[in-house]
């Protein structure tokens, strides 16, 4: 077995045993010469040198080196999971991480990792969007990735995963970043898309294989979604939020940060309109981003206005007392003057035509256009 095959067997056992101690694992690296070295080096001296800075971690490493055969055997049946175990010393390593202070000292893969030759932008917001947020996700992975742009997530509910449906949707490829190991789907809702990225992109973590989803790992992991994108956008954000987090990741990391604009009203927008108030990009289509990637971008003529003046009488009423926070179809009647049924009607024939789209239950809301 070769030096640099033994050097990742014992840079494994260190990433299953600090999992997320990416800078501690390379100082132990860069102080004693080696990883397996790192094994006949006792907690303590690590903990009086500084490179572990609590007890409790000196101590949890110690234990760890009872685990070492464990870590060797589930290293070498990773290929049967069909997982792979990607490390600084390995050529495939993502460059754009590398130029993070602490860039992860090992990725377990599932699928690919992002071409190095392709640009990259990460779509994130908020778990509990809007349809407005939604649709707008959608809109910005599916232009992007039919443009050649890797689209990158974290692959949770609401805006994450409204990015890799819509990067999926427009051919692309698209990837996740997971606050667990690759061999969890979190959370469970997404397992088809989960299947699919596996296909069509991959799945990247910093965990270890079985790692559940602890609340703790998803702050870390952000900084692997900017870290790995040329381009950060934000599309819905509450004040206070891990979408922030990450956008001040990407900010001290050198990346273009890009926020979609709400309305003031919106809570789910106010992290956003802060971060253009701060200096972040307006981010009002596609077109914004792949201008800034360099990429040439025609832009496609809208002919809603022609849409909508061809529509029906009762359509247009209809049309005209939507916005794009869904209303009930009940509440819509009684702002139109129409009755329940005459509405139902109306509302079907707009959402045919891709004016309007419906949302859980009877609530609809004018479909978004950012193209």
């Amino acid at each position: 077995m070769g030096s640099i095959e033994q050097e990742k067997e014992y840079l494994y056992w260190l990433c299953r045993s600090l999992p997320a101690f990416a800078v501690t694992i390379r100082q132990i690296q860069e102080t004693y010469g080696s990883f397996q070295q790192a094994y006949y080096i006792e907690g303590m001296e690590l903990l009086r040198r500084g490179i572990i800075k609590n007890r409790k971690t000196a101590e949890i490493f110690e234990q760890a080196k009872h685990s070492l055969e464990a870590a060797r055997e589930e290293y070498s049946g990773l290929d049967r999971q069909g997982i792979r175990f990607v490390t600084p010393l390995d050529p495939e390593y993502p460059e754009r991480l590398r130029h993070i202070y602490d860039y992860p000292m090992g990725l377990w893969i599932k699928g690919s990792l992002p071409p190095a030759e392709k640009p990259t932008v990460a779509v994130i917001g908020a778990r509990s969007c809007t349809v407005y947020g939604e649709q707008a996700a959608g809109i910005m992975g599916r232009e992007l990735a039919a443009a050649g742009v890797a689209v990158i997530s974290g692959l949770a509910l609401g805006v994450d995963g409204a990015g890799h449906r819509g990067a999926l949707s427009g051919g692309g490829e698209t990837w996740g970043v997971l606050g667990c190991g690759v061999n969890i789907c979190y959370p469970k809702q997404n397992y088809p898309l989960f299947r699919e990225m596996e296909k069509q992109g991959g799945l990247i973590s910093e965990y270890p294989p079985g790692e559940p989803p602890r609340p703790q790992n998803f702050p870390v992991r952000n900084r692997i979604i900017s870290g790995l994108a040329d381009a950060v956008l934000v599309i819905e954000a509450n004040e206070k939020s891990g979408s922030l987090i990450t956008a001040q990741l990407g900010l001290e990391q050198g990346k273009e940060i890009f926020a979609l604009p709400g309305r003031v009203t919106d809570s789910a927008s106010r992290g956003c309109n802060q971060l253009i108030q701060a200096g972040a990009a307006l981010l009002t289509g596609p077109g914004d981003v792949l201008e800034f990637l360099g990429i040439l971008h025609e832009k496609k003529l809208i002919l809603r206005e022609k849409s909508v003046k061809g529509l029906a009488k009762n359509e247009k009423m209809v049309y005209s007392c939507l916005d794009s926070a869904p209303k009930h179809v009940e509440e819509i009647a009684v702002l139109s003057g129409m009755c329940v049924g005459e509405c139902m009607s109306a509302l079907l024939d707009l959402e045919l035509g891709g004016l309007v789209v419906k949302t859980a239950g009877q609530y609809y809301a004018r479909r978004v256009r950012c193209d």
